[in-house]
């Protein structure tokens, strides 16, 4: 039993960058399928599918590297939320992660988004991880 669902999500694609896979499958949730969405919106990974027909349901994410050099586009994820101390910023403290080069997630009133778009709209949240 996993305690803290994000912390293992994390953890998965790190082991699989590390490894240099291609391909990482993670268990589903809600959370998980939002933060894959950022993810891919922000250009960290290369694609990801859904799959609901297979109990449980999985998230295949396809990893991102360069075509040369082999390098992956995550280069650090750390928790920073977790269940034992929640971590809750307002509007006006919004952390900004390797000077704005990475990114944020948060958990908002209005569903999670990066940081840059809670800043936009002007709203706080939950900080759950940050990736760059």
């Amino acid at each position: 039993m996993v305690t803290d669902p994000i912390a293992d999500y994390l953890t998965r694609i790190r082991n699989a960058v590390m490894a240099k896979h291609r391909v990482v499958e993670i268990p589903s949730s809600k959370l998980k399928k939002e933060i894959t969405k950022i993810l891919f919106d922000k250009g960290y990974i290369l694609n990801y599918k859904f799959e609901e027909e297979v109990m449980p349901s999985m998230i295949k994410i396809a990893l991102k590297y360069h075509p040369v050099s082999k390098v992956s586009a995550i280069t650090s994820l750390s928790r920073v939320s977790s269940p034992g101390l929640r971590k809750y910023v307002g509007a006006d403290n919004l952390p900004r992660v390797m000077n704005g080069l990475g990114i944020a997630i948060l958990s908002t009133s209005h569903g999670v988004m990066s940081d840059k778009e809670a800043r936009t709209k002007n709203i706080g949240g939950e900080v759950l991880c940050y990736i760059s």
